[in-house]
């Protein structure tokens, strides 16, 4: 069977590089949408030979490179919020993957594949939320086809911030006293692969809840490593209470990216950050990690422990 051509936006990202190498793992022809600028050479380590130059915030870039009959799907995990790189905006989330749709559209791509956020349609007082389920509507509106992958919170955060605090017994948490949905990244990007390479058609047009099988919380993370290290570790807040409710809102008032994460965190705090699905992600995706497992997982690919032996 012919290798399915799949373009990514984001390639050169955390997330979007474990994508890449898991489309190639799956079979695919994979071509990175690339910036002038962009440093292409984990991409290359990877295997990807095929780049196309082009800014999502340039309409003309992007009708040059996406052209009719040239790729099957196209996957995004760009994320103009977490500006993790440089030239990125929250305009990028907005403008910018609206720029993107329109283009997939016009070129009569098959499927559009995009990482969105778990419960963003409940988010509105949330901006990068709210902008994530405004592209979903978008791209129902403009009639792209389209599959949302909607993970809850990474537990492998970039930068890392439990590695280095494992090693003086503590487990950090930024949601703290609450459950919230949580996910693996190389498990997100096993799943982003497979929609768009493998998933029927039938599962188009729609979003998919994806995480672990059950909501973490601070104290469950915590357990979870304690188990798998087999040594105490202890819960403890990424950023102390004080700071999170005095002095964060107060700097937020003069620095936009701030306020949306107060507000995020606001959010989460009521409880609703959970999948309401988790069925639907058995059936497309199969059995759902365990906290356990996930946290093991974690613990083996960052050389705490050694992986465990398969029977």
């Amino acid at each position: 069977m012919e290798a399915k051509k799949v373009i990514v936006v984001g390639a050169t990202g955390t997330l979007g590089s474990k994508i890449v190498a898991e489309l190639i793992k799956q079979g695919a022809e994979v071509t990175a949408l690339v910036r002038k600028t962009s440093n292409r050479s984990k991409l290359e380590k990877l295997g990807v030979m095929n780049f196309a130059v082009a800014d999502m915030m340039d309409k003309i870039s992007l009708k040059d490179v996406l052209r009719p009959g040239k790729f099957d799907t196209i996957v995004t995990s760009a994320a103009g919020y977490t500006r993790n790189t440089k030239g990125d905006t929250p305009k990028t989330d907005t403008i910018g993957y609206q720029n993107l749709a329109d283009a997939t559209k016009e070129a009569r791509i098959p499927r559009f594949v995009m990482i969105s956020i778990l419960e963003c349609d409940k988010a509105d007082s949330v901006p990068h939320f709210r902008n994530k389920y405004q592209i979903e509507k978008y791209l129902e509106k403009i009639g792209q086809p389209y599959i949302a992958i909607r993970p809850g919170a990474f537990l492998d955060q970039n930068p890392d911030y439990i590695l280095p605090k494992i090693a003086k017994g503590i487990v950090p948490s930024f949601f703290t006293g609450v459950d919230y949905g949580t996910i693996y990244t190389p498990d997100l990007a096993r799943y982003t692969a497979m929609a768009a390479i493998s998933l029927p058609d039938s599962e188009l047009n729609s979003h998919i809840d994806v995480g672990w099988s059950e909501p973490v919380n601070d104290k469950k993370l915590a357990m979870a490593f304690s188990k798998v290290l087999n040594q105490p570790l202890k819960a403890e807040p990424v950023v102390p209470p004080f700071v999170l409710n005095l002095v964060l809102p107060f700097v937020g008032l003069f620095n936009g990216n701030l306020s949306d994460m107060i507000k995020m965190v606001k959010w989460v705090k009521k409880g609703d950050y959970i999948s309401h699905d988790t069925m639907k992600q058995k059936r497309v995706f199969g059995d759902l990690p365990g906290i356990e497992e996930g946290v093991r997982r974690y613990c083996e690919d960052h050389k705490l422990i050694k992986p465990k032996v398969k029977a």
